[in-house]
């Protein structure tokens, strides 16, 4: 049980000034020090993980705004109480004044007299005139939000009864009715018999503190959701992909009966740098009459969305491709089919027909990159044929070009995530000094390797994908 008395706290002695200055330097120096971090670290908002961080440098700052304001009083000594005090007039004194609010002030109540006394600081922090009585203990619920008054009451009757140090919080509704948070500390003053004979408390206004938490609190709880929402959307952006791509995996060899086949194989390479699944796409088809489609894209954005609308492109292109339509033909239907969606996007892509019989590959491209054809050690990218993005605009023409493949012949196919930013200073293409290497490649299979193994490196920003056909026969 307390034994605390009036005189003993009365009789302590105060820190030296010199200690106090001490310690009020270092805390303006941190001060200083996490707010020029606070400064440096500030973005656009649009980052949980950054809006969570600017809220704790905001609540430490608080924090140490306090700490400033409390090793000052503690320097300066409490103000004076009661209406003899120099204080501001009644309005200055009941509008709130930035970091007093967080100062402390204190309280006695004396049991036998039934007599209040309080610090000047004190009628601050309740926006009361100082030249008012301060509230008795029977009084003072009348400032109170009446939802914490059991509360208030609580804890005074716990502390005078039971000799309990009082330990909590409640909101006071100031005359100019802003709801402000107080948090109180107390305890009883016990005569020599240990009879309670008055209380003493100290309060302190931790609004602008609790509201920092609370900016913590809910920005920690939006970082955690944009996660599980990140984590839920990449989980069904995979399933997706996974479940529209081609669920081949090695070489597939088209067609799968009769002369002139295609070695093909492909790989989708993901973005480490990033969540979410993009909109990129390939395939390789088997069409009527022996011949194949061979075929990439890419959709712009991330996402369930985007890869939703991917599903629906890739089903078109193969509708399209196995009812006769010819690459210039299916992209026009592509650009309209995409401009006309629920949800617009851009897209690009190349499409190509090849026919076995006389090897002649036909293809039609939009705004993508044209593919890179090699052909005994050396490569070359295609002549594109006129192509604007998908999207962009309903009317878009789309040309066609044809192209007559020999045996030996790889074809590849790529999205432009594949190679971003790597063409060398004399603008040669970086796919086009992998030459020598496809050249000694065993089958299709192991030139994708050696595109993987040259540009799918921890630095990706997006995902991207590769498609090789090598001319069997």
């Amino acid at each position: 049980m307390p034994s605390h008395v009036s005189a003993d706290r009365s009789s302590a002695q105060p820190p030296s000034r010199g200690s106090v200055d001490a310690l009020i330097s270092q805390a303006r120096r941190l001060k200083g020090d996490v707010d020029a971090v606070r400064r440096d670290t500030q973005g656009d908002g649009s980052d949980p993980t950054e809006r969570w961080q600017r809220a704790l440098y905001d609540l430490a700052l608080h924090q140490l705004d306090d700490l400033d304001e409390h090793l000052a009083q503690l320097r300066d000594g409490p103000l004076p109480a009661g209406p003899a005090a120099e204080e501001p007039p009644a309005e200055a004194a009941q509008a709130p004044s930035g970091p007093l609010l967080s100062r402390v002030g204190s309280a006695e109540w004396n049991l036998l007299t039934d007599e209040a006394s309080w610090s000047g600081e004190l009628y601050r922090i309740l926006g009361r005139d100082p030249a008012s009585p301060a509230l008795t203990l029977d009084e003072l619920p009348s400032l109170v939000l009446e939802e914490d008054r059991p509360q208030l009451t609580a804890m005074v009757t716990d502390c005078l009864i039971d000799a309990k140090p009082i330990d909590g919080e409640f909101r006071i509704v100031r005359p100019d009715r802003e709801v402000r948070t107080v948090h109180m500390m107390g305890e009883p003053v016990l005569d020599a018999d240990g009879s309670t004979t008055s209380m003493w408390a100290v309060l302190r206004d931790v609004s602008e503190l609790r509201r920092s938490e609370r900016a913590v609190s809910e920005t920690r709880d939006s970082l955690q959701r944009s996660r599980q929402r990140a984590q839920t959307e990449h989980r069904v952006a995979v399933e997706v992909q996974e479940a529209v791509l081609p669920p081949w995996h090695g070489s597939l060899r088209l067609p799968r009966r009769g002369a002139g086949s295609l070695d093909i194989a492909a790989h989708y390479l993901s973005a480490p740098a990033s969540e979410l699944i993009g909109g990129d796409w390939y395939d390789a088809l088997e069409l009527p009459a022996g011949e194949s489609l061979l075929g990439v894209g890419d959709l712009t954005g991330r996402g369930p969305v985007v890869t939703s609308t991917m599903a629906m492109l890739l089903g078109a292109v193969r509708g399209m491709a196995m009812a006769g339509t010819r690459p210039g033909e299916l992209m026009a239907l592509l650009n309209r089919l995409l401009d006309s969606a629920g949800r617009p996007a851009l897209g690009s892509a190349v499409c190509c027909r090849y026919r076995p019989a006389d090897r002649t590959l036909t293809w039609a491209q939009a705004g993508h990159p044209a593919p890179v054809l090699y052909r005994a050690g050396t490569g070359r990218r295609l002549a594109p044929p006129d192509g604007v993005l998908l999207g962009a605009t309903p009317t878009a023409a789309y040309g066609q070009a044809e192209e007559t493949l020999e045996v030996g012949d790889l074809l590849l196919l790529h999205t432009a995530g594949l190679v971003p930013g790597r063409a060398g200073a004399d603008g040669s293409d970086a796919l086009l000094d992998l030459a020598p290497r496809i050249a000694d490649a065993a089958d299709a299979q192991d030139c994708v390797r050696a595109v993987v193994a040259e540009f799918d490196t921890a630095e990706r920003q997006d995902g991207a994908c590769v498609l090789v056909a090598r001319v069997e026969s």
